[in-house]
């Protein structure tokens, strides 16, 4: 476990030249579509084009990453929740449908993205299997075996829960959710002792965590086989354009230079997790992306932030907002801004303002 300025240009090419565009639609592709179109308006980019993607998808990243933030907030709230069956799972499911609806509405614009759609039409239509029955069951029968504790605290089994829950946080940052080994986490769930009071607690746990990692375990494979049938293994890598070189930082060794071309840096940093703080390192060193990609417009970030909090940066645009349910005063805001202003955005951060990531195409 990506605008508006380039688009509005893009489609306001002129008829004269809708036939060529037309044969590049069909035989280059979308990237290369939207490429021929800002060539034409003087726009180049100086992004190689097997590191260029098309700009919708800063914006359909967001719902696949929301399934890294929603497990974060569950994992955080786990630690010492006296009452872990009052995670709102179900009011989950529907900031992830919102969010997908509305960066699909900021997508209209630019050639539909069938694969992207249809893994998060797959990946949102487990989340709520998964959410509606978890939630069902923990405020019924787990709500009744958390009524039998006595007052010393979380069972093992609870300890245990949260342990993996944040086991598997931190490792979906970085990998795919399916990759994770639950069968281990499953072995080691029964290697527990089980002696010790609130047996009634114990016991239901483990059913129904011995429940959940085998459901996971299976579709996990499931899942693997089918991505690794339909999609290509995704790059590990983000070109973009600084207007400046940075100093050597080992601290940040996966920062490699491609070319220098004039007063232009062309180079990768890592993608996913690591593009946020790369971003967050680059900003520091008073650089500027100029492109992402091979976008030069709009990049979408969400922020931690207390309740009513406007971005000061230039031409940034709420695309929606998400209360952190487990946390009272603080909120999701979700912008896109354009990628020059990235680094303004960064320059905000302070301890109750933070970049909770950015979504890299």
């Amino acid at each position: 476990m990506t605008i508006t300025q380039p688009i509005h240009e893009a489609t306001a090419c002129t008829e004269k030249q809708s036939r060529w565009l037309s044969i590049a639609r069909k035989s280059l592709g979308t990237a290369v579509l939207f490429s021929a179109c800002l060539l034409s308006h003087g726009a180049e980019s100086l992004t190689p084009v097997e590191h260029r993607r098309a700009p919708e998808q800063t914006f359909l990243t967001f719902p696949e990453w929301y399934l890294v933030h929603s497990p974060a907030e569950y994992a955080t709230y786990l630690q010492d929740a006296e009452h872990p069956s009052r995670f709102p799972l179900f009011a989950h499911i529907g900031q992830f449908w919102q969010a997908y609806c509305a960066v699909t509405n900021e997508t209209r614009a630019f050639p539909f993205n069938a694969g992207y759609h249809l893994m998060i039409s797959v990946i949102g239509a487990s989340t709520t299997v998964e959410y509606g029955m978890k939630g069902l069951y923990e405020h019924s029968v787990g709500r009744l075996t958390e009524a039998t504790r006595r007052e010393s605290g979380l069972t093992p089994e609870e300890h245990f829960a949260a342990k993996v829950a944040q086991d598997y946080v931190d490792f979906i940052r970085i990998d795919p959710w399916y990759l994770f080994d639950f069968k281990s986490r499953l072995t080691q769930l029964w290697q527990l002792p089980l002696a010790g009071e609130n047996t009634i607690r114990r016991l239901e746990r483990r059913f129904a965590l011995t429940s959940e990692y085998l459901v996971k375990e299976g579709y996990a494979r499931l899942i693997k086989f089918a991505t690794r049938s339909i999609y290509e293994a995704p790059k590990p890598i983000t070109a973009v354009i600084l207007d400046r070189l940075p100093p050597a930082n080992p601290a940040h060794p996966e920062f490699k230079v491609l070319e220098i071309p004039g007063n232009d840096v062309i180079a990768t940093i890592p993608r996913y997790e690591a593009f946020t703080d790369y971003s967050r390192w680059l900003a520091a060193e008073g650089i500027s992306l100029r492109e992402i990609a091979g976008n030069r417009g709009e990049v979408v970030v969400s922020l931690l932030v207390p309740n009513g909090y406007r971005s000061p940066v230039p031409a940034a645009r709420v695309l929606f907002t998400q209360p952190i349910l487990t946390i009272p005063n603080q909120q999701r805001v979700v912008l896109a801004l354009p990628v020059a202003q990235l680094s303004n955005q960064f320059h905000q951060e302070n301890a109750s303002i933070r970049v909770e990531h950015v979504y890299d195409f």
